[in-house]
């Protein structure tokens, strides 16, 4: 049996490793868990064909952002389910959104079709209208990792900005407002 020298060099690597590790997560502690990035920042709201929440007789598409005309309106597309705690928390402040004139659209996601409604009829419906996504097929095409999450889409239906969490006062101030002021703006000289 011949036996060989153990490689001192060898003996380092798992500390090695550990390190690298441990700089790597040290580097993410001062990062927010809520401003993930999205490769959909600039680019065109995904292409989908679902039902409406309340009439699964009439479906929904892109097109439907338009409206009438080639260039449609700056909304806001809000993730949200009966089963999340924090659409809850968030949902009051919606309203009082759509009260002041921001259009909203709602995509009710891996959800049940009946609890939903009663949920809208309950605390009020701040949507135009609501995409059905019992499925999450436009979840997954969006990169939604759970509700509540809001896209801010411009009106020519391309993302300018996605949170990940709920939209309250301060998140509106800070992530929201200007940007959707001077989109609105920029809409309206068109």
């Amino acid at each position: 049996m011949s036996s060989r020298p153990i490689n001192r060099l060898t003996l380092f690597v798992p500390l090695l490793i550990c390190i690298a590790l441990g700089a790597f997560l040290f580097s993410s502690l001062g990062k927010d868990p809520q401003e993930l990035p999205s490769a959909l920042v600039g680019q065109p709201f995904p292409e989908f064909a679902l039902e409406d929440l309340n009439d699964h007789q009439r479906q929904l598409s892109t097109a439907d952002f338009r409206g009438d005309s080639e260039n449609g309106q700056v909304v806001l597309v809000n993730i949200w389910a009966t089963w999340c705690f924090a659409c809850r928390i968030e949902h009051p402040y919606l309203n009082g959104l759509a009260e002041q004139g921001v259009a909203i659209i709602g995509l009710n996601y891996k959800d049940n079709r009946i609890l939903a409604k009663e949920w809208l009829a309950e605390r009020g419906d701040p949507y135009q209208f609501t995409i059905f996504d019992p499925r999450g097929t436009l979840g997954i095409d969006l990169g939604v990792y759970g509700a509540p999450e809001t896209y801010l889409v411009d009106a020519q239906g391309i993302i300018r900005h996605r949170r990940v969490g709920v939209v309250d006062e301060r998140i509106w101030n800070k992530e929201f407002r200007e940007l959707y002021n001077q989109l609105v703006d920029a809409a309206n000289d068109q």
